[in-house]
């Protein structure tokens, strides 16, 4: 969610004004105008005394999501096909392993 949109948010929610929220910021309304406005770019701490104006908390926080070794791509990819395309690319796939282990053999023996 983009900060404008936050801040937005959050007075709304709040049942404040624009005039409001700059009133308990010691500014003015059209400051909170272009904060409000997509596109801006204020601070942490312009975001977070907008917040704590309109009685909210903004926290920053990581989440270490580790690395994961799965193709989370490839699954939504393959969830997206119908279970009978799906049994036909698992089928295709078979096939091509088969080949490649048969030109593997062949290769090995050639070579002894």
């Amino acid at each position: 969610m983009s900060p404008s949109t936050l801040v937005r948010d959050a007075r709304r929610s709040a049942g404040l004004t624009q005039a409001q929220l700059a009133e308990r910021l010691g500014t003015t309304q059209p400051v909170i105008a272009r904060l409000e406005r997509a596109g801006s770019n204020p601070t942490f701490e312009t975001v977070a005394g907008a917040l704590a104006a309109a009685g909210y908390q903004f926290e920053l926080r990581a989440t270490h999501v580790g690395l994961s070794t799965v193709d989370e791509d490839l699954i939504r990819r393959q969830l997206a096909l119908s279970p009978a395309d799906r049994l036909r690319a698992l089928d295709r796939q078979i096939t091509t392993m088969r080949f490649l282990a048969d030109a593997g053999a062949q290769a090995r023996a050639a070579h002894s």
